[in-house]
Protein backbone atom coordinates (compact mmCIF):
# COMPACT_ATOMS: atom_id res chain seq x y z
CA UNK A 1 0.00 0.00 0.00
CA UNK A 2 1.75 3.62 -0.72
CA UNK A 3 1.13 6.04 1.63
CA UNK A 4 0.64 8.61 -0.83
CA UNK A 5 -2.47 8.94 -2.35
CA UNK A 6 -2.60 12.51 -3.96
CA UNK A 7 -6.69 12.68 -3.12
CA UNK A 8 -5.37 15.72 -0.83
CA UNK A 9 -3.61 17.70 -3.48
CA UNK A 10 -6.74 19.98 -3.65
CA UNK A 11 -6.90 20.94 0.17
CA UNK A 12 -9.52 18.38 0.88
CA UNK A 13 -9.41 14.96 2.60
CA UNK A 14 -11.86 12.01 3.14
CA UNK A 15 -13.27 11.27 6.73
CA UNK A 16 -13.50 7.84 8.26
CA UNK A 17 -15.63 5.59 5.82
CA UNK A 18 -17.16 8.38 3.67
CA UNK A 19 -17.35 11.86 2.44
CA UNK A 20 -14.85 14.44 1.57
CA UNK A 21 -14.11 17.89 3.91
CA UNK A 22 -11.77 20.68 3.56
CA UNK A 23 -8.49 20.51 5.65
CA UNK A 24 -9.37 23.41 7.41
CA UNK A 25 -13.06 21.80 8.58
CA UNK A 26 -13.45 21.96 12.28
CA UNK A 27 -13.74 18.10 12.25
CA UNK A 28 -10.39 17.80 11.09
CA UNK A 29 -9.22 20.34 12.97
CA UNK A 30 -10.18 18.48 16.01
CA UNK A 31 -8.58 15.44 15.60
CA UNK A 32 -5.92 16.38 13.98
CA UNK A 33 -4.90 18.37 17.21
CA UNK A 34 -5.68 14.93 18.86
CA UNK A 35 -3.39 13.66 17.05
CA UNK A 36 -0.47 15.98 17.56
CA UNK A 37 -0.93 15.12 21.19
CA UNK A 38 -0.82 12.02 20.75
CA UNK A 39 2.39 12.91 19.41
CA UNK A 40 3.91 15.14 21.90
CA UNK A 41 2.65 12.59 24.46
CA UNK A 42 5.37 9.75 22.50
CA UNK A 43 7.90 12.25 22.40
CA UNK A 44 7.59 12.74 26.24
CA UNK A 45 7.75 9.16 26.69
CA UNK A 46 11.44 9.18 25.57
CA UNK A 47 12.33 11.16 28.75
CA UNK A 48 10.04 10.75 31.43
CA UNK A 49 11.36 9.34 34.65
CA UNK A 50 8.51 7.84 36.57
CA UNK A 51 7.70 4.30 35.49
CA UNK A 52 3.79 4.70 36.21
CA UNK A 53 3.62 7.61 33.80
CA UNK A 54 5.11 5.53 31.23
CA UNK A 55 2.01 3.17 31.38
CA UNK A 56 -0.24 5.92 31.87
CA UNK A 57 0.40 7.79 28.91
CA UNK A 58 0.94 4.67 26.64
CA UNK A 59 -2.71 3.88 27.85
CA UNK A 60 -3.83 7.07 26.57
CA UNK A 61 -2.32 6.85 23.71
CA UNK A 62 -4.27 4.50 22.48
CA UNK A 63 -7.37 6.28 23.81
CA UNK A 64 -6.47 9.00 21.34
CA UNK A 65 -6.77 7.05 18.29
CA UNK A 66 -9.59 6.09 19.63
CA UNK A 67 -10.90 9.21 20.10
CA UNK A 68 -9.49 10.50 16.57
CA UNK A 69 -11.63 7.89 15.16
CA UNK A 70 -14.36 9.06 16.45
CA UNK A 71 -13.72 12.72 15.51
CA UNK A 72 -13.18 11.56 12.02
CA UNK A 73 -15.71 9.85 11.77
CA UNK A 74 -18.90 11.82 9.60
CA UNK A 75 -21.97 12.47 11.23
CA UNK A 76 -25.12 10.14 10.88
CA UNK A 77 -26.65 10.25 7.94
CA UNK A 78 -29.68 8.19 6.73
CA UNK A 79 -27.95 7.99 3.43
CA UNK A 80 -24.67 7.01 5.20
CA UNK A 81 -23.58 4.04 7.20
CA UNK A 82 -22.08 4.77 10.35
CA UNK A 83 -18.51 3.07 10.15
CA UNK A 84 -17.63 0.55 12.98
CA UNK A 85 -15.82 2.53 15.45
CA UNK A 86 -13.87 1.01 18.81
CA UNK A 87 -15.87 1.81 21.84
CA UNK A 88 -14.72 5.04 23.47
CA UNK A 89 -12.44 4.68 27.00
CA UNK A 90 -15.38 5.48 28.72
CA UNK A 91 -14.27 4.12 32.14
CA UNK A 92 -10.89 6.49 31.88
CA UNK A 93 -11.85 9.48 33.08
CA UNK A 94 -12.76 8.19 36.63
CA UNK A 95 -9.62 5.98 36.09
CA UNK A 96 -7.56 9.86 35.48
CA UNK A 97 -8.82 11.14 38.23
CA UNK A 98 -7.71 8.19 40.36
CA UNK A 99 -4.10 8.56 38.95
CA UNK A 100 -4.20 12.50 39.98
CA UNK A 101 -5.44 11.24 43.37
CA UNK A 102 -2.73 8.80 43.86
CA UNK A 103 -0.03 11.45 43.00
CA UNK A 104 -1.59 13.88 44.21
CA UNK A 105 -0.76 11.98 47.95
CA UNK A 106 3.02 12.58 47.14
CA UNK A 107 3.14 15.70 45.71
CA UNK A 108 3.75 18.76 48.03
CA UNK A 109 0.59 20.84 48.49
CA UNK A 110 -0.39 23.26 45.32
CA UNK A 111 -0.18 27.02 47.30
CA UNK A 112 0.73 28.89 44.04
CA UNK A 113 0.57 28.78 39.98
CA UNK A 114 3.52 26.94 38.58
CA UNK A 115 4.98 28.16 35.74
CA UNK A 116 5.90 25.39 33.17
CA UNK A 117 9.14 23.70 32.90
CA UNK A 118 11.53 21.89 35.67
CA UNK A 119 13.15 18.53 34.66
CA UNK A 120 13.12 17.35 30.92
CA UNK A 121 10.02 15.08 31.20
CA UNK A 122 8.05 17.61 33.52
CA UNK A 123 8.74 20.12 30.41
CA UNK A 124 7.58 17.55 27.59
CA UNK A 125 4.42 17.28 29.77
CA UNK A 126 3.43 20.38 30.26
CA UNK A 127 3.99 21.10 26.73
CA UNK A 128 1.36 18.23 26.31
CA UNK A 129 -0.84 20.10 28.42
CA UNK A 130 -1.52 23.14 26.55
CA UNK A 131 -1.70 21.17 23.19
CA UNK A 132 -4.38 19.08 24.90
CA UNK A 133 -6.11 22.23 26.11
CA UNK A 134 -5.64 23.26 22.15
CA UNK A 135 -7.34 19.85 21.28
CA UNK A 136 -10.31 20.65 24.07
CA UNK A 137 -11.17 23.91 22.34
CA UNK A 138 -11.21 22.27 18.83
CA UNK A 139 -13.68 19.85 19.78
CA UNK A 140 -15.44 22.62 21.46
CA UNK A 141 -15.62 24.28 18.29
CA UNK A 142 -16.42 20.78 16.79
CA UNK A 143 -19.41 20.70 19.07
CA UNK A 144 -20.83 24.13 18.73
CA UNK A 145 -21.16 23.16 14.80
CA UNK A 146 -23.52 20.66 16.05
CA UNK A 147 -21.26 17.47 16.38
CA UNK A 148 -22.13 14.94 19.44
CA UNK A 149 -18.36 15.64 21.47
CA UNK A 150 -19.69 15.34 25.31
CA UNK A 151 -17.52 12.45 26.04
CA UNK A 152 -14.58 13.73 24.09
CA UNK A 153 -14.56 17.43 25.94
CA UNK A 154 -14.82 15.50 29.19
CA UNK A 155 -11.43 13.51 28.50
CA UNK A 156 -9.84 15.78 27.31
CA UNK A 157 -10.45 18.27 30.16
CA UNK A 158 -9.32 15.61 32.45
CA UNK A 159 -6.56 14.66 30.56
CA UNK A 160 -5.11 18.51 30.32
CA UNK A 161 -5.62 17.76 34.30
CA UNK A 162 -3.16 14.49 34.34
CA UNK A 163 -0.64 16.11 32.85
CA UNK A 164 -0.01 18.40 34.78
CA UNK A 165 -0.06 16.37 37.92
CA UNK A 166 2.61 14.27 36.11
CA UNK A 167 4.78 17.18 35.43
CA UNK A 168 4.73 17.69 39.06
CA UNK A 169 5.53 14.08 39.68
CA UNK A 170 8.02 14.09 37.01
CA UNK A 171 9.98 16.99 38.81
CA UNK A 172 9.59 15.10 42.09
CA UNK A 173 11.15 12.06 41.06
CA UNK A 174 14.28 14.39 39.41
CA UNK A 175 14.73 16.43 42.47
CA UNK A 176 13.38 19.59 40.63
CA UNK A 177 11.15 21.64 42.32
CA UNK A 178 7.97 23.75 40.48
CA UNK A 179 8.61 27.28 39.74
CA UNK A 180 6.37 29.23 41.37
CA UNK A 181 4.73 32.28 39.78
CA UNK A 182 5.85 35.35 41.35
CA UNK A 183 3.03 38.43 40.70
CA UNK A 184 6.14 40.77 41.95
CA UNK A 185 8.22 39.61 39.01
CA UNK A 186 5.09 40.50 36.66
Amino acid sequence: MKIYTRTGDTGETSLFAGGRVSKNHPRVRAYGTVDELNACLGRALGVLSAASSHERITQIQHDLFTLGAHLAAPPVDPGRKRPELPPLPRGRIERMEVWMDEAEGRLPPLRAFILPGGSPGAQELHLCRTVCRRAERAVVALRDEGAETGFVIRYLNRLSDLLFVLARVENLEEGTEDVTWRKEDA
